[in-house]
């Protein structure tokens, strides 16, 4: 599972015209599942993302997590960030979770970000053709994948 964390002044998600998932401050997560990705991946990175210290506290340190700012999460399933680009200009995607597998996962992730965080995850649709807005705050950009635990 990878996970690319943006820290965002204000983001938005629109599907067909429609807005699916809106924050303030906090996180964009995009979030991708492969087919080796378990329960386990899922209660790691939402532990890791929920704990993730990268806003300013009074000294202007990335100290504080998104509990301490009062931060939210809009999270977007994104099967790309599995993209095998080795040969040739046209990427593979074959390590990408298939929907069966990647649905009930993401759907695992956006319980368990709630629980964490108290607040209820912004979300995209998907597999849907989706439209993200946002202004990146810093920029500050984390990548996390749970198969570099150690």
């Amino acid at each position: 599972m990878r996970a690319v964390l943006q820290r965002v002044s204000s983001a938005s998600c629109k599907v067909d015209g429609h807005i699916t998932g809106e924050i303030a401050a906090g996180f964009v997560v995009l979030l991708g599942i492969e087919d080796a990705d378990t329960e386990e991946d899922v209660q790691w990175l939402a532990q890791k993302i929920a704990g993730m210290r990268v806003f300013s506290d009074e000294n202007g340190l990335m100290n504080k997590a998104l509990a301490d700012v009062g931060g939210r999460i809009l999270l977007i399933s994104q099967f790309t960030l599995f993209a095998q680009t080795r040969k040739g200009n046209r990427p593979s995607f074959i390590r990408a979770a298939k929907p069966d597998k990647a649905i009930p996962l993401y759907e695992n992730m956006i319980t368990s970000l709630n629980q964490l965080t108290g607040n209820a995850t912004a979300t995209g649709v998907f597999g849907a053709d989706m439209k993200i807005s946002l202004v990146n705050d810093g920029p500050v950009t984390i990548m996390i994948d749970t198969k570099n635990k150690e």
